[in-house]
Order: structure tokens, then C-alpha cells, then sequence
């Protein structure tokens, strides 16, 4: 996935920091991603969505707000305004660039901020919510022992997600005078609105609230067992794919997603998520699946594994090679199956020739063949025969060569 590490002018003039994640193959449409109250662009469940989304065609931008992360700034001189103001100033550069954004993406306070800053970004159609506090002020609870120091000195060093942090007077007004209902009930865009129901920090009760006061269209879905950061990356990964077929009805993606990016003859295979094992997998330019390793491996549990894919490439080649025989051939074969398993076994109880194999431990796929029809035994007995005669069990039986070569750094090729 390609990423680019860019700087804006913000709310105040600051530099704020940004990285845009970009498609391998068509470019079908960008989003703007607000990440949750202190926290970066950097945050796992914001690089694990924009991932998942530049892999379905959409480019995401992700930036830190006003003194937070990478980005210039105080702190302690923003408020929920000023950060409408940077995504306002985010949608103003992605359209400089002829890339303004049709989807909005808010992460906990995020959430908030984008369904404020809509009216600002005439380009957004879509707005999606996750785990997003129904009222701004909700975030003075993590700091409450804090407010009357606040109101009295003008600010305060409170301690967040064990970072200092200090608070001015102008953040809780801004909090305070905020309007949310109206903000959302006024939208103009569609709404998604994803929530975990043991959100510990914040509650279910506000994803209700902004469900109720929105108009159609509006979506809800639930994120289970998700922590408030949404830290687990199946979470992230299960997010992102519901935000992206989601989005797909609201901005009109031409040619759906996944894009084009392998060429007809190549499988293209790209890391999915650079902290575990997922993989997309493209299959020239219109199939796309996922590959992961086991939940117990290590993996996330979302694709099958790299074995299990070519069990998968057995059993599919048995199955069709049985049936073009039994269609030419006439016979009354009316369905079939294929069960494959793979395991790694001694040679002598593959019954390999020990003299080449060396007694070592070899791979073995078994494979069992349901046929159902009217069939005769003579029948039967030579649709097993052909099923020995695919393709892909012979290149398994009979070894290939493989040759591997780094591509060229410049083309890539």
C-alpha cells in the first residue's frame, strides 16, 4: 500500500502532520479520518482501517490534530472548534489536490468532530461513527477532578491515557456550547453509526442517541466485543470491511471494490496488516480473496491459510475435472464434493520411496470424493480414476520449480 507522509496548513496556521494512504489500483474515492480525543493518526485502529479501505480503492487521509502527535501547536489553545477547523482545512487540501473526500470517518471524539465538520465538506456524502460520544462534553469525565482548577486558572495539566496534557478554559466552553443534535439531525449524508456494547469508556447509550436523532439513510452495527481504541486487529479488519461495503452503496464505486491491480495471469499477493498475517489476495484483475493464519498461529482467522488455499486449489481442480468428464461423457453425476486435508507425515507412511525421500516428512493431501447420481460402479470407479488426472494433482504429485527474483527497485516490476 502506498503511503505518503505530507504537512497542511491547520486550523491556526500550524503544520499539522498527515500520512495519505493510497490504492494500489483505482483510485475510487477518499476519506477523512479523525482519530479519537489525544490521540494520532498513528493510533493501531487508524492504520489498520486505512489500510483495509486503500485496499478496497479508497484513499484515506489520517492527521493529528493541533499540538497533538507530529503536528505544530499548543494543546492546551484548542478545543472541539479548532478542531473542526483542521478537518475542514483536511478537506480543503485533499480538494486542492482533486481528491476531496465523500466519506468521513471519526474515531470516539473524532466521531463527534466529523459530524460537526460535515457541513463544512459539501463533497462528503458518507459520515461513519466509531465508538462516538452522542455530546463532546463527555470527555471532561476522564478529567472531572480537573475542572474547577480549570475554570479558575484558566487551564490545567490533566493526565490522559498516562500523558500529561494540558487544558484550557476554551476547551470545556467550546464542549459545552456545542449543538450535536442539531448537527446531526441536519446531516445531509448518510450515517454509520459502529459501536462495541462493552464500550468501558463510552457508553452504548450514546450511539443510541446519535442513531435516533439522524435521518435516513442510516446504519447501525455493532462491534461486539471491541475495546473502546478498537486495539484487536480482527476488530479493525471486520470495521473497515463493513465501512467500505457500506460506502459502496452511498459512493457509487465504479468498478466495485476490490479495484483492478494484478494483470490477467498474475496472482498478486499483498500484506494486509504489517503486525500479523493477513493478506489480499488478487487474482488478475476481477477476484479478490484473503489469506490469514489460525487465531492460535498468531493470525486474525479472517482468510484461510496458505495450505489451506492450496487444498482449496485440489479440491476445486478435482471437482471440475470429474464433472467436464461425467458432462461429456453423458453420465447422470448430480452433484459432487471434494473434502481435501493436509498434514505433514513420514515418507514410508505416504508410501513414498524411502531411498529418495530419506525417510523424511513429506506433505500429504487426502482427499475424499462424494459423488451422488445413478451411477453404475464401472462409473464410479472411472470418475476416480480421472479425479488422479487434474492438473493441480499433478503438479502436486510430480513437483515444480519455482524461481524467485527481488523486483527492480524503480519500476517495481
Amino acid at each position: 500500500m502506498p503511503s505518503e507522509r505530507l504537512t497542511f496548513a491547520g486550523a491556526d496556521g500550524q503544520d499539522l502532520a498527515a500520512r495519505l494512504d493510497l490504492p494500489e489500483g483505482a483510485h475510487l474515492a477518499t476519506a477523512l479520518f479523525a482519530h479519537c480525543f489525544t490521540c494520532s493518526k498513528d493510533i493501531a485502529a487508524a492504520r489498520r482501517i486505512a489500510a483495509r479501505l486503500a485496499a478496497q480503492g479508497i484513499a484515506v487521509l489520517r492527521f493529528d490534530f493541533t499540538g497533538l502527535g507530529h503536528s505544530g501547536g499548543e494543546f492546551a489553545n484548542t478545543s472541539f472548534a479548532t478542531n473542526i477547523d483542521d478537518l475542514a482545512a483536511a478537506a480543503d487540501h485533499l480538494a486542492a489536490r482533486g481528491m476531496a473526500p465523500a466519506l468521513l470517518i471519526g474515531h470516539s471524539l473524532g466521531g463527534a468532530a466529523v459530524l460537526r465538520a460535515r457541513a463544512r465538506i459539501p463533497s462528503a456524502r458518507a459520515v461513519v461513527t466509531l465508538n462516538a460520544p452522542a455530546e463532546p462534553a463527555h470527555v471532561t469525565r476522564h478529567f472531572e477532578d480537573k475542572l474547577q482548577e480549570i475554570e479558575r486558572a484558566g487551564s490545567a495539566e490533566v493526565c490522559l491515557a498516562g500523558r500529561p496534557f494540558r487544558v484550557g478554559r476554551d476547551f470545556l466552553r467550546a464542549l459545552d456550547e456545542t449543538d450535536m443534535t442539531r448537527a446531526i439531525r441536519d446531516l445531509d449524508a448518510a450515517l454509520l453509526v459502529m459501536h462495541a456494547p462493552r464500550d468501558a469508556t463510552v457508553g452504548i447509550d450514546n450511539a443510541t442517541r446519535i442513531f435516533t436523532a439522524a435521518r435516513h439513510p442510516k446504519s447501525f452495527v455493532t462491534l461486539d466485543d471491541a475495546d473502546h481504541l478498537i486495539s484487536d486487529a480482527g476488530d479493525a479488519e471486520y470495521a473497515a470491511e463493513v465501512i467500505a461495503a457500506w460506502s459502496r452503496r452511498y459512493l457509487d464505486l465504479v468498478p466495485p471494490a476490490p479495484p483492478e491491480g494484478a494483470p490477467e495471469g498474475i496472482v498478486r499477493v499483498t500484506e494486509a496488516d504489517p503486525e500479523g498475517f493477513l493478506q489480499d489476495v488478487q487474482s488478475g484483475p476481477r477476484h479478490h480473496l484473503l489469506a490469514d493464519e489460525p487465531r492460535a498461529m498468531g493470525g486474525t482467522d479472517r482468510g484461510p491459510s496458505p495450505y489451506g488455499l492450496v487444498a482449496a486449489g485440489l479440491g476445486a481442480c478435482t471437482s471440475m475435472t470429474i464433472r467436464m468428464y461425467a458432462r461429456r461423457k453423458g453420465w447422470p453425476l448430480d452433484g459432487l464434493r471434494v473434502d481435501v486435508s493436509h498434514a505433514k507425515v513420514h515418507a514410508e507412511d505416504a508410501g513414498a520411496d524411502q531411498d529418495t525421500a530419506g525417510g523424511a516428512r513429506i506433505d500429504r493431501f487426502d482427499r475424499v470424493v462424494h459423488l451422488s447420481g445413478d451411477l453404475d460402479a464401472d462409473q464410479r470407479a472411472r470418475l476416480m480414476e480421472i479425479a488422479d488426472k487434474c492438473p493441480v494433482h499433478r503438479t502436486l504429485e510430480h513437483g515444480a520449480r519455482i524461481a524467485t527474483r527481488e523486483a527492480d527497485a524503480d519500476t517495481g516490476d
